[in-house]
């Protein structure tokens, strides 16, 4: 048994496919302290003073520090179940699913910002321009901090992934990941800059041209595009959370580097994302000349961006095949 296992070793394949980056990891939680204590001095300076503007601004800043929350999280349980049996493939997809749910509290954001400006414009309130164009400067100065921090939004580490089935280009052609989760983090960060920018003008030019009425307008500019922004996310997470298939060009070039022989047929192919950037693959043959799946493999190792690949062989005679 002991030596079946030993011979066995080659054959088997890694599975932590998950893209946790150090660095990312680390300027989130700069993002995060920041954004707590930015939240907490003007939650009481807003009690303090009176000033609903202050208030308004620390509450919504709570609402980033949820979303950074959830990206710290994402990353820890990630590193913490890599090579956990227990995930088929891993944790390549913990921090698309982090980068979902933070698309989806952005959303959530856009939509406050979109009903407060609304009633607003139904229903003008009394600005205090100075404190609000205060809060607006200091809502911008954490945003500028936080979005350099955060804007590299790509990786460079590889050392993760699955080496059986890549060649020397396919290297290159990795060098470069999607880390949703820190791509999410940046987005709620750009987000509250533009809306800080978006209101420092609007205020200015009521301050000193009476146009109060930009306010809830420049809101509810603000919320559309922060809706796109989400949204976009949104589709990006959402097809690889649901295992959805590779571009139907790139299978179609899978099938016929298979049946250029045309003793081999391909009678099932799946080919799905295990994380963000990695492919699971698994294609079933019917062939009326098996060969060692290694062969097969063979005729695939142009193919970079599959990362884990299973091969069925059934044999077949010459009538079934051609019946």
């Amino acid at each position: 048994m002991n030596k079946i296992s030993q011979a066995s070793e080659k054959w088997q394949h890694t599975h932590n496919f998950s893209s946790v980056s150090d660095a990312g990891e680390r300027n989130t939680r700069y993002v995060l302290y920041l954004t707590v204590v930015t939240m907490v001095v003007e939650i009481v300076a807003g009690t303090v003073y009176g000033s609903m503007a202050l208030l308004a601004d620390g509450w919504h800043m709570g609402t980033h520090a949820a979303a950074f929350t959830i990206a710290l999280f994402a990353y820890h349980y990630a590193r913490k179940h890599a090579n956990n049996p227990e995930f088929s493939f891993g944790t390549g997809k913990v921090s698309v699913l982090g980068g979902f749910t933070s698309a989806i509290a952005l959303g959530m954001v856009a939509l406050i910002i979109l009903v407060e400006s609304v009633m607003r414009v139904f229903n003008p309130h009394q600005i205090h321009f100075n404190e609000a164009i205060l809060v607006a400067i200091i809502g911008l100065t954490v945003n500028v901090i936080s979005v350099f921090l955060l804007k590299d939004h790509h990786t460079h580490d590889h050392s993760h992934e699955d080496s059986h089935n890549h060649s020397a280009e396919d290297a290159h052609e990795h060098t470069q990941t999607h880390d949703h989760n820190l791509k999410a983090a940046y987005f709620h960060v750009l987000a509250d800059a533009l809306t800080s920018i978006l209101a420092i003008g609007a205020l200015l030019l009521g301050k000193f041209y009476g146009l109060n009425w930009l306010d809830p307008i420049m809101g509810i500019v603000g919320s559309i595009i922060i809706t796109r922004w989400a949204w976009q996310l949104l589709k990006q997470t959402a097809p690889i959370l649901l295992d959805a298939s590779i571009e139907n060009d790139y299978k179609q070039e899978i099938v016929q580097a298979i049946e250029s022989d045309t003793q081999d047929e391909i009678s099932d192919i799946h080919v799905w994302r295990i994380s963000a950037d990695h492919y699971a693959a698994e294609i079933a043959i019917v062939t009326t000349a098996p060969q060692d799946t290694v062969f097969y493999k063979d005729k695939l190792s142009s193919f970079t961006r599959l990362n884990h690949l299973t091969i069925e062989v059934n044999a077949s005679n010459q009538a079934e095949c051609s019946g």
